[in-house]
């Protein structure tokens, strides 16, 4: 993993001129299928490699090592957020990440071809429920200042 990890490290670092051409989306599909493209090799093995790192004595090393990947991913597709979203955004992509991932040990489309477009998929998905949630918000903000003006307006009679 952590030599996976490097790999997705170096690979964002001669592309990133072409990444940064990239819309969000894009850019997060990409780096993920970068990523889970290292597996391929391995893949008759990958879901017993999954089970060792369920295990109770691996899981606070394989989840420091999923945190890590999940934050260079977001770090690399241009995401700074220090505040609540940080947390929120990498949960988010690791349940994008986890669910292609399983998706791929079951894909037997050539080149995987099925996963990368249930990756793309998942996270159009995870992105228009930020916006949503985004919007949500601005709506109920907006509300609550059309709320607060008419009461004023009510209570000065």
């Amino acid at each position: 993993m952590d030599d996976s990890l490097q790999t997705l490290i170096d690979y964002a670092e001669s592309h990133e001129q072409e990444l940064s051409q990239m819309l969000l989306q894009e850019r997060l599909t990409k780096l993920i299928e970068c990523r889970l493209q290292m597996q391929a090799p391995v893949i008759s093995r990958w879901a017993q490699a999954l089970s060792i790192q369920a295990n109770p004595a691996n899981l606070p090393t394989s989840f420091k090592q999923r945190a890590v990947l999940m934050d260079e991913i977001w770090h690399v597709a241009g995401d700074h957020s220090s505040d609540i979203d940080w947390y929120a955004k990498r949960g988010i992509l690791a349940a994008v990440y986890a669910a292609t991932e399983l998706y791929m040990l079951t894909d037997h489309s050539p080149g995987f071809r099925d996963t990368w477009s249930f990756l793309q998929r998942r996270v159009k998905d995870a992105l228009d429920c930020g916006k949503t949630a985004r919007e949500a918000s601005q709506l109920a903000q907006t509300i609550g200042a059309g709320l607060g003006h008419s009461l004023q307006g009510l209570f000065r009679r």
